[in-house]
């Protein structure tokens, strides 16, 4: 009488079909790719035994760090000595070239803690990992986990990228500057923009003729020459140590990739740049395969890559006015090469590699600049 209750039960409540587990593996990865971020990933590796073993399979991660500490900053233990190093000058008023010698990336929050831990392959601990990362998050500890570490049990990453929660170069209030280098195994190329001040047309209480830090009146008329006061009013000067700065920290990041690169051999593009968007170093597939096989130079002063000789060309503006309203005073454009690399023109073609570098409303910005004069500098290895 029993058998056939419970038959009966099942007829009238069957058993509910979890449809998702009868999608593919394959289908499943493609959804999980869409992600991205890491610490999403890390999550998802605690939903089930199939999650936690599809997600170091992805292909396209994103790895947001949390924040940066100071290499005198008494947390900062043993564990992370084992984090890559990233200089950056959190504090404007110091100079900006011996300031990114001070503070160095190294601090993943908790949820990098765990993550590292969640990716691993032995699933019976996840239980124990979770419950630990409650207990952190309650006593609210710090630890130190770099990208390397956090990344090292994905299997087939293609696409990375890397944001550092700030921009490295300390600069004044209303100043603009920013800059992309590609490099392999060394500088490929490196473009730079910049602007003393930058006016709206539509903010109120501004006025395209206001002053800048040049010295140069907005309304000031130029044939496309540099004007005397730029190298008597340490306008060029400006621009030297913005050009120098950029180099720095964009060879300081390269040189922080070397062990992502070598444990991730699947890598056909790496970025790593910053929320305020002031600095992005990319990596293509050809790139990352030259570094491998061609190890870098390291500068012997500091953790960052050897600068070789360059050949620049520059561009400079005291007032240009943009389609959009927008007007950049003492805009400037620098475009730098290795001087081993043929010369390449770099009129001509909008989707040229300088004006394609930078993003709306800066990419035309550069198209204008570069239908200038052009300045040709050099600078010795470092």
């Amino acid at each position: 009488m029993g058998s056939i209750r419970a038959d009966l039960g099942s007829r009238i409540h069957p058993e509910p079909i979890d449809h998702f587990d009868r999608l593919p593996d394959s289908l499943i990865l493609l959804i999980i790719d869409k992600i991205g971020d890491v610490k999403v990933l890390g999550r998802c590796c605690v939903v089930s035994r199939r999650f936690h073993s599809l997600v170091p399979q992805v292909d396209n991660v994103v790895v947001c760090v949390d924040c940066v500490i100071s290499d005198d900053d008494p947390s900062v233990t043993s564990s992370s000595s084992a984090a890559v190093a990233a200089p950056v000058a959190s504090d404007k008023s110091r100079d900006p070239i011996s300031s990114l010698f001070r503070i160095f990336f190294s601090g993943l929050l908790k949820p990098f803690h765990s993550l590292s831990q969640l990716i691993s392959s032995n699933s019976s601990r996840r239980a124990a990992v979770s419950e630990g990362f409650d207990s952190e998050t309650e006593h609210n500890i710090v630890t130190h986990h770099s990208p390397t570490q956090v990344l090292k049990n994905f299997n087939e990453i293609k696409v990375l990228r890397i944001e550092l929660p700030s921009g490295e170069l300390g600069i004044d209030d209303g100043v603009l500057l920013k800059w992309k280098a590609d490099f392999g195994s060394t500088l490929d190329n490196c473009v730079i923009i910049g602007a003393s001040s930058v006016i709206h047309h539509t903010v109120k209480g501004n006025s395209p003729n206001s002053c800048n830090n040049d010295g140069n009146n907005g309304g000031e008329n130029d044939n496309g020459s540099i004007p005397e006061s730029f190298y008597t009013n340490g306008g060029l000067k400006l621009r030297v140590v913005w050009t120098i700065s950029s180099l720095i920290a964009a060879s300081a990041r390269h040189y922080l990739l070397q062990p992502i690169i070598a444990e991730h051999k699947t890598l056909e593009s790496l970025v790593l740049t910053d929320v305020d968007g002031q600095g992005v170093l990319s990596m293509n597939k050809e790139q990352l395969e030259e570094l491998r096989v061609k190890p870098l130079s390291a500068s012997s002063a500091s953790k960052r890559t050897l600068v070789p000789a360059l050949n620049m060309r520059l561009w400079y503006a005291p007032h240009l006015e943009l389609p959009n309203g927008m007007v950049l005073k003492g805009a400037t454009l620098v475009a730098i090469r290795p001087s081993e690399q043929p010369k390449k023109e770099v009129v001509g073609l909008e989707g040229n590699w300088v004006a394609s570098a930078f993003e709306e409303p800066y990419g035309t910005a550069a198209r204008m600049l570069v239908k200038r004069r052009t300045y040709c500098l050099e600078m010795n290895s470092f």
